[in-house]
């Protein structure tokens, strides 16, 4: 087990949350990161937490987050 894994998976247990997939919220991190600006990253990462705290599918919520990031021209 990794160190991000111990992280996690002491932080699920504090918040009493349900697994997660910590690749897909890094994957969407990257993409946002790279196609947008970093500081947009995190903020990302949150407004995709709320999504799916709210019924939204993660990997349905990343892809579209994805698809945002891929098209932004920061315009």
């Amino acid at each position: 087990m990794s160190a991000l894994d111990d992280w996690t998976d002491a932080v699920r247990d504090a918040l009493h949350l349900d697994p997660i997939d910590p690749t897909l919220v890094l994957d969407v991190a990257r993409d946002v990161a790279h196609g947008v600006m970093r500081p947009a990253a995190p903020v990302t990462a949150y407004l995709m937490g709320l999504a799916v705290g709210r019924g939204a599918d993660p990997v349905q919520a990343a892809a579209v987050i994805g698809e945002l990031a891929a098209g932004w021209s920061g315009d």
